[in-house]
């Protein structure tokens, strides 16, 4: 009798064990294969009900045998164990629901990108030839336009900023520094029309006030969580070590001094937080107030110099403050976005109120920071070690004139040009320099898109200088910057699972549709009018 009970322990702990529902592996079966787990577990089942069908039979022969010497303790142990079985059983049917509902359906968006015939950047369809073309057709558009384009536009950026100075006052005014080219066409990748132009602005405020910066990875931040990445400024040094001295707004004339201040050193009048450009009631840097303000001021240098150029300028509105889009007589048109920042102490990181193509931009009073320099310096430093005709420009040059094709057939979705940029540093970090040759272009094309997809399947994309070991000390990130923890810039596509589906078909078309975008940019060779149909599509 006790073998019996062994055995029958046995049958339901290898039913507990089994149980497809219960202990689900790691890849579950996706909702679209529900039909094919349902046939299992009827399976499953009937051969369940087979072994207890046939155990019953065994204990009912045994009972006969041992009727005469069984005790009534042995009969209610019988008893016990058959309830106990009963109920474990019970128990494992009542879980066929709750669990196919909690741990089966969650995975639909997790397996979008392993769909089965599905195009990965493994299986896509690339030609040598043709690929050779395009970055033949990229190195021109390059060499023989966007030098002059970027000369045009460092030129005209210092006239405007020159006039722009002239129109603020001072001493109430924020003083504007020298802009800095940050992007695309600054950092030779650019390849798709209009041309852009990204410019960096720094400004600071008048004597005697400063700033003082308060960054999500301080130690004493208070910050919410999806603020990583961003900071407040402070506005500081209004009157706080001087109360009570009325040097600064009071008129004493000439032949009376200060006690406190010397004649250089004499307070300047005092300045409202809300003329500082700060929010209500604090003395927070307001973002909407600096757009407001830099908009205006814009407006008014460029009314000051336009009688010397012969162009059109159209502006921005106050939520892309500083986008200018200049059309020449013969149609031609150059973008350019001059944003206002706050330079981060002595370094290279500034924080910016928005970027031209980031319409969810975080909320007042926060900051992001921006590594533009660090990631033109890194490139630059990349590029001194990797062979002299290397192909990683080219390989950012194709995914994002893919990008925006698809784009134009799909509309726009949680990926940037960002995102893709970040991939390829990510990408070039781990890679050793001898294996970017032009010959490679295929290749590192291949790994760039499929470090883009695993970054996608797994929603995780850390930035390429936040925390990472990698990057080269000759750079010279903030220590606050290197040492903080990683941040992932696939943030909303863990918390919006529309945008992170949409996102991810985005993607897969984009893969199913390279070789022909590819293939219409770049036309055969034999063509005589090569390069002007190249122009047309640009």
């Amino acid at each position: 009798m006790q073998g019996a009970i062994a055995r029958v322990c046995m049958v339901v702990t290898a039913a507990i064990l089994n149980h497809p529902l219960l202990f689900p592996q790691e890849n579950t079966t996706p909702p679209e294969q529900d039909d094919e787990v349902i046939a299992r577990m009827r399976e499953h089942e009937e051969r369940l009900e087979i072994e207890q069908a046939r155990l019953e039979k065994e204990f009912s022969l045994l009972d006969s045998k041992q009727e005469e010497i069984s005790s009534s303790e042995e009969g209610y142990s019988w008893y016990l164990w058959s309830t106990v079985s009963f109920v474990i059983f019970f128990t494992i049917e009542m879980c066929r629901v709750n669990l196919s509902d909690t741990e089966i359906r969650p995975v639909e968006d997790e397996d979008l990108l392993s769909e089965s015939g599905a195009i990965t950047p493994g299986t896509m369809g690339l030609n040598k030839d043709v690929l050779s073309n395009f970055c033949d057709k990229s190195n021109y558009t390059s060499a023989h336009e966007n030098w002059r384009v970027r000369e045009f536009v460092e030129g005209f950026a210092d006239d405007l900023l020159e006039s722009l100075r002239s129109c603020c006052d001072g001493e109430a005014d924020m003083e504007v520094g020298d802009f800095v080219g940050i992007g695309s066409m600054f950092e030779s990748w650019k390849v798709c029309k209009p041309l852009t132009c990204d410019l960096i602005v720094p400004f600071s405020p008048p004597d005697p006030y400063s700033f003082q910066f308060d960054l999500w990875c301080s130690p004493s931040s208070d910050m919410p969580p999806d603020m990583q990445g961003c900071g407040r400024i402070k506005v500081a040094g209004f009157r706080d070590d001087k109360e009570g001295c009325l040097c600064g707004s009071a008129n004493l004339g000439e032949d009376l001094l200060c006690l406190l201040h010397g004649r250089d050193d004499t307070v300047k009048l005092d300045h409202s937080p809300e003329e500082l450009l700060c929010s209500r009631n604090t003395q927070l840097l307001a973002k909407d107030q600096i757009m407001k303000w830099f908009q205006i001021s814009l407006t008014k240098a460029w009314g000051r110099i336009s009688h010397k150029y012969d162009f059109e300028v159209t502006f921005g509105n106050l939520d892309a403050a500083g986008a200018l889009k200049i059309r020449f007589r013969s149609w031609k048109v150059i973008v350019m976005n001059i944003i206002p920042v706050v330079q981060l102490e002595s370094t290279d990181a500034y924080f910016v109120p928005h970027f031209p193509s980031d319409h969810d931009s975080s909320p007042d009073p926060y900051w992001t920071l921006s590594y533009a320099v660090y990631e033109r310096n890194l490139l630059k430093h990349l590029a001194k070690c990797l062979p002299q005709n290397s192909c990683h420009l080219h390989c950012l040059q194709i995914v994002t004139f893919l990008h925006k094709k698809q784009t134009v057939l799909t509309g726009k979705t949680a990926l940037t040009n960002y995102h893709l940029k970040t991939s390829l540093l990510h990408v070039l970090l781990s890679k050793r320099p001898s294996a970017w040759g032009i010959e490679n272009t295929e290749h590192r094309l291949r790994d760039v898109l499929s470090f883009l997809q695993r970054s996608l399947h797994e929603k995780k994309l850390h930035h390429a200088l936040i925390g990472n070991s990698r990057v080269p000390e000759e750079l010279q990130v903030p220590e606050v910057i290197s040492k903080a923890g990683p941040i992932n810039l696939f943030r909303s596509l863990v918390l919006q699972r529309e945008l992170y589906a949409a996102t991810v078909r985005h993607f897969k078309e984009m893969l199913r549709n390279a070789p022909v975008l590819i293939q219409e940019f770049t036309p055969p060779l034999s063509n005589g009018g090569l390069h002007h149909r190249q122009e047309e599509s640009l």
